[in-house]
């Protein structure tokens, strides 16, 4: 018999809440945004004789933890710690849940749709809200940490003039040319601009550095406002991709977690030590995979909280053609852009 328990509120397994869920608990949980089981960013190397001795207490063969890259690095120090305590020798599978898009093991993370939904409608305010002004360019700052992802995808689908992210390093030559396209865009038909910045991407350049020198060096041509979306990308309603992609993840999850029970349950216990025991569930080039925590960990910046490699960079270049650059695909496209090959999107083919 398996008993479904949810450990909320307070410390996670530090200082649980430990509560039986039934069907009519999660009832129109889909549709609401937020976390309802609450987080805390702690980490399981603090305090894990207590984590150790409340698994033992409440009889945990298995964990599915739902969370951004602490969730992640969290099963990762469990994992490492299962040679000290065999108490820790159970299934653990991690589900990406982060508006930052920065787990380790997957494509997209749940919520981050949303929150790219979620700056894309307050972007699109503003730029309205210079419909009846000439010459405006708007300064937005957008989060995500150390990840561009959100920056990136917001820029492309509200057709940006400029967006800064840690991964692509930039200067003051950079941002001078960015002014000087502005500069030769007001004198054009849509006179107004927009410049997207990741809230991590520079230590220097500051969302208020880089108002202030648009403002000084546009002065007479153009006027420059900032805005700092904060938390309203960390609010809404999910999105329809965000609603079916968690339930799937959910779905798939307790299955892999069911089947890898079932395999290391001996001399009436769970006994799992093997790497494939601990994963991360996510979407890998439209297919569902689980990847064990141990081998992403050589993929992982901990530094940063971030991927070594994310998919969505070959996105950038759409970023300049947008924003009507002198530049070409073909300078920048040299195999293939993910999901997408130069077959399939061309001027031949009229994309």
């Amino acid at each position: 018999i398996v008993e479904r328990v949810c450990v909320c509120e307070r410390d996670s397994v530090f200082l649980p809440q430990v509560t039986e869920v039934h069907w009519h608990d999660v009832a129109g949980w889909t549709g609401q945004g937020g976390s309802l089981l609450g987080t805390k960013r702690t980490l399981p190397n603090s305090c894990m004789e207590d984590i150790v001795a409340n698994i033992s207490k409440y009889n945990i063969q298995s964990l599915l933890v739902i969370g951004g890259f602490e969730a992640y690095e969290g099963v990762l120090q469990l994992v490492e710690a299962r040679g000290r305590y065999d108490e820790l020798c159970i299934v653990m599978c991690v589900i990406p849940a982060t508006i930052s898009n920065n787990v380790p093991g997957t494509d997209f993370s749940l919520g981050a749709d949303t929150a790219v939904n979620a700056a894309m409608e307050s972007c699109d305010k503003i730029k309205q809200s210079a419909s009846g002004t000439k010459r405006r360019v708007f300064i937005v700052e957008t989060m995500g940490g150390y990840c561009g992802y959100l920056a990136t995808t917001t820029g492309i689908a509200v057709g940006a003039d400029a967006v800064y992210i840690f991964e692509e390093p930039f200067n003051i030559h950079e941002l001078e040319t960015n002014v000087e396209h502005l500069t030769e865009k007001m004198k054009n038909d849509i006179q107004r601009g927009l410049v997207l910045r990741n809230e991590k991407c520079h230590k220097h350049y500051t969302t208020d550095f880089i108002h202030n020198l648009y403002s000084a060096e546009g002065k007479g041509i153009f006027d420059c406002r900032v805005n700092v979306l904060g938390h309203l990308q960390q609010g809404g309603v999910p999105t329809p991709f965000d609603r079916n992609f968690g339930t799937k993840l959910g779905v798939k999850s307790v299955l892999w977690l069911t089947e890898k029970m079932n395999s290391t349950y001996r001399q009436g216990r769970v006994f799992a030590n093997s790497p494939d025991t601990a994963c991360v569930i996510g979407m890998k080039k439209k297919v569902m995979s689980f990847s064990p925590v141990t081998e992403l960990k050589a993929h992982t910046d901990f530094e940063h909280r971030k991927p070594q490699e994310q998919w969505w960079l070959n996105l950038r270049p759409m970023l300049k053609m947008l924003a009507k650059y002198q530049t070409s695909f073909d300078e920048y496209v040299t195999g293939e852009i993910e999901h997408v090959t130069r077959r399939t999107l061309s001027m031949e083919t009229g994309f």
